[in-house]
């Protein structure tokens, strides 16, 4: 971990000089954030994606809309029947994380089935993904798992230049019920179309006030521009940005956790969605936002009104920062 923050933050050479500067390590997170406010009985609250989908929606968050669940192998076969009158769709598993397992299809004619990179599939390689779903190789521990399908999310054509074949999204990170830091995640051609930063995505920094662009980085090194599309990133700002963050807000009332990652993408037909939430968010975000969480997260302790409601937190956040 500091090895990789030591790449943006050069002149903080020590993990000393880190600590001062504000930077969240992982140990730190662990100990003096998860497992300080994040009880364990309620993380099943959100590793399950049906589950978070359920809550979600009696509280009026909005999400992509569920085809369908398959639970067990002998129901794989079924994929066809679940997904009749759908031309494109998502599998994922309900218990994975970092966006493995996620197979999203555009469409579909005589059971060959055409990713959002291009890449076609056969029936027999859709249903032997699934059955990997099913079997846990892409779950939180390698347990047995269940496949989710939902509908396509239909990005915004304002973000057409800004992201490589694939849907954008936006993580807020949520502290004590408060939106900390923001980011946006932009696919690229080398993550084949999925907004994940491990796999080659692009992460652009967010003033968590106005959703505009404060920094760049890929592989956590500083970028201005898009690789793929040439597109200026610091021209990047994300509209409806108090809605993305009234969803991220919620989501503390909703799960009971002091700390999480809310995902938000934008849908060109519904407005802001929740994806997912998560109780361990990595720390890759400080790196798109050139800034330590630690710091973040000790002004909200020292500063935030304590007692607020979701409309109240999100009101002092845009006027405070």
């Amino acid at each position: 971990m500091l090895n990789l923050f030591g790449k943006l933050f050069a002149n903080f050479a020590s993990p000393k000089k880190l600590r001062e500067a504000g930077i969240l390590g992982m140990n730190r997170r662990n100990f003096n954030v998860i497992s300080k406010y994040n009880k364990r009985r309620l993380y099943p609250l959100v590793d399950d994606k049906v589950q978070t989908k359920i809550l979600a929606n009696k509280i009026g968050i909005n999400t992509p809309g569920l085809i369908g669940v398959i639970e067990y192998q002998h129901e794989v076969k079924n994929i066809l029947e679940i997904v009749k009158g759908y031309k494109e769709f998502v599998v994922k598993p309900a218990h994975g994380s970092g966006g493995k397992g996620v197979l999203v299809i555009k469409d579909y004619d005589n059971d060959i089935f055409t990713t959002t990179s291009n890449k076609k599939l056969t029936y027999n390689e859709l249903y032997q993904h699934i059955s990997n779903v099913l079997s846990g190789l892409y779950s939180l521990g390698g347990k047995y798992d269940v496949a989710v399908i939902e509908e396509l999310v239909h990005f915004s054509n304002i973000f057409q230049d800004y992201s490589y074949q694939g849907i954008p999204d936006v993580r807020v990170i949520v502290y004590r019920g408060y939106p900390a830091l923001a980011m946006m995640r932009l696919a690229t051609a080398e993550s084949e179309g999925r907004a994940n930063l491990h796999q080659g995505a692009v992460g652009v920094g967010l003033d968590i006030r106005t959703g505009k662009a404060v920094n760049a980085v890929m592989h956590n090194l500083p970028i201005t521009h898009h690789p793929d599309t040439g597109v200026d990133l610091m021209k990047l700002e994300v509209p409806f940005w108090r809605e993305h963050l009234e969803i991220a807000t919620k989501a503390y009332e909703m799960t009971g956790l002091g700390y999480l990652g809310a995902d938000i993408v934008l849908d060109k037909y519904r407005g802001p969605m929740m994806l997912e939430l998560n109780a361990r968010p990595g720390l890759a975000i400080q790196i798109a936002n050139h800034v330590g969480l630690a710091k973040v997260l000790k002004k909200i302790d020292k500063y935030y009104p304590k007692k607020l409601g979701p409309k109240e937190r999100l009101d002092f956040v845009l006027k405070d920062n």
